[in-house]
This record gives C-alpha cells, sequence and structure tokens, in this order.
C-alpha cells in the first residue's frame, strides 16, 4: 500500500500555519553518511521498535520472509531512506520505503499565539510506502489511490511504529502531509491537522458521506468527483498533519477553540458527488489497471 505522506514543497498547498523548518538539529551536523538511524541509533534498536509494534509477525504471516534492510544516509543530515525488502535488495522487493527526517519547525500566525512555546521537534514522514509486493491488483480487487500494490493492512499500527521512534528520540511529536485524502481518514484522530478548518474540511466530507465504501470514497475524491456546494470541483490540498506527543500539543488539539474552529468549519461545508463523471473516470482507471501488468518480486 503505498501511503504517500509527504509532497513536494512546490506541489504542496502552503498552509498559513506551521510551514517553516527553522533549523536542522545541530548535533547531528556532523554525522554524514552515518550508518545509525536518525545518526544515533543501531539497526537492532530501530528493529527492536517494528518488532515490537507487531511488523515482522504480519509479514511472516504474509509469507514475506526473510527480509533484507537498506539504510540511506547519502542525504543526512537531514533526511535518511530506510528500505526493507523481501529476501533480496530489488526494487521489485520493497515492502515498506520510508523517507524520515528530524527538524525543529516553527509555528507560525495565529497558531503561535496559542502556544506558549511555538517551536516543536519532529520526525517529519516525508514519505512512505508499506506493501505487499508479492500481491497485485485486479478489477475484482482494485487498488486505492497511490497503490501500486496491496497494503498489508497494519493501519493505525505504523503511527505506532514511529510514535515509538519519536519518544526514544524525545521529539515533540510526528509530522507529515498525507497526500491523499484517503490518507488522512485512516491516521485521523490520531493524527490531526494543525489548521481546524482542515479538520472541519475532513469531517464534513466523511460526515457526509461516511455510509459510503472507503475505497469508492477515495476514488470519488481522487478523480475530483466532488463538487463543492457552488459546483466547482473539490480538489484535496495536503496540510500539515501532527502526531502530538508533549502536552503542548495536546493541550491545543483537545482545546475548546480547536474544536469550536473545526465544528464551524465543518458546518460551512457542502458536497455533492457527481456520480456520472465518477463512473466515467472509474472506468478508465480500472480499464488501466487491466492493462498494467506488475513485475513479480526477484529471488
Amino acid at each position: 500500500m503505498k501511503k504517500t505522506f509527504g509532497s513536494k514543497p512546490e506541489d504542496r498547498h502552503e498552509s498559513r500555519f506551521l510551514i517553516e523548518e527553522e533549523e536542522i538539529l545541530s548535533e547531528l551536523a556532523d554525522k554524514k553518511g552515518t550508518s545509525l538511524f536518525l545518526g544515533k541509533y543501531t539497526e537492532n534498536v530501530v528493529l527492536e521498535i517494528f518488532d515490537r509494534n507487531g511488523f515482522f509477525k504480519k509479514v511472516q504471516k504474509k509469507g514475506l520472509w526473510p527480509l533484507d534492510y537498506e539504510l540511506d544516509s547519502s542525504a543526512f543530515p537531514p533526511s535518511q531512506r530506510l528500505l526493507v525488502f523481501y529476501k533480496t535488495k530489488n526494487p521489485e522487493n520493497v515492502i515498506m520505503d520510508l523517507k524520515i527526517k528530524e527538524g525543529i519547525f516553527r509555528f507560525k500566525n495565529e497558531l503561535a499565539a496559542t502556544v506558549s512555546n511555538a517551536k516543536f521537534s519532529f520526525l517529519f514522514l516525508d514519505w512512505l510506502t508499506v506493501q505487499n509486493p508479492l500481491h497485485r491488483f485486479s478489477r475484482e480487487r482494485p487498488p486505492l489511490p497511490g497503490q501500486t500494490h496491496p497494503g498489508l493492512n497494519l493501519g493505525r499500527k505504523t503511527v505506532d511504529i514511529f510514535a515509538d521512534l519519536g519518544k526514544l528520540n524525545l521529539n515533540n511529536g510526528l509530522m507529515a502531509y498525507p497526500a491523499f485524502f484517503h490518507i488522512a481518514l485512516v491516521f485521523f484522530p490520531r493524527c490531526r491537522f494543525i489548521n481546524p478548518e482542515k479538520t472541519g474540511e475532513v469531517l464534513a466530507i466523511w460526515k457526509t458521506f461516511g455510509k459510503i465504501e472507503f475505497s469508492k470514497l477515495a476514488w470519488i475524491v481522487h478523480l475530483e468527483c466532488l463538487k463543492k456546494e457552488d459546483g466547482t470541483v473539490y480538489k484535496w490540498e495536503s496540510e500539515e498533519m501532527v502526531y502530538p506527543m508533549c502536552r503542548e500539543l495536546n493541550k491545543y488539539f483537545h482545546s475548546r477553540s480547536y474544536k469550536r474552529k473545526a465544528k464551524e468549519a465543518m458546518k460551512k461545508k457542502a458536497y455533492k458527488i457527481d456520480w456520472e463523471g465518477f463512473a466515467q473516470k472509474f472506468e478508465a482507471e480500472m480499464a488501466s489497471l487491466e492493462g498494467d501488468s506488475n513485475p513479480k518480486p526477484s529471488s
């Protein structure tokens, strides 16, 4: 399952809240090309966290064993890329593809005035793919937007893995940009949008169409078949989503002010579905899927 959390800066919607990375942690500056995760932790420490959260048990049940690993630190600091492979280090065998970095991020404008500390240390999930390379999709089992292989059904457990890493690393939270609408739904409410109006927007869609099959709603949004009240197309624009791991951030997300603004935004939103357009576009997607042949994993 391709969980595209991050998007390139030029592609993502510029939020009026948390968008500025102030600095990379200075103590990492002399660790370029490190073999340690985040410049601090051995492979065994990281794998223990994965094991504790059921990752290895899940992949073994799927027949994805043994595993191999690769840590790319060529862009460190700040960024690292962790790859988990089935059997051998081939692109066709990727089970997990993670791009992650640590940094200090500064809150701006309205939000900066609501917290006593406007700067927070985050683990930023720039990119995350979790998938089963042994399986492929069909018309009977279609993908979600962005997927190239079925997922591992880890769901919210993925958050637990990186939350444990963040706690070990003494970060204030996790941060990501969900590039797809359905990714935001999967990780809400454990992860929340910093902008309460964005939360209201997502909740309005879910409240209105929550009885529609999850995968179908994901495609409706992705294929731009969701219309606003004035008839214009609703287009998903990613904003900062945070898993809070400190008192200050938890206080903000549970504040009356945040909840009130989210509720007010939700009430103002109204949407409808272009079912005819969706039927045509989705059929085209499925036809393309049938004509595509995913390569089998290398042994």
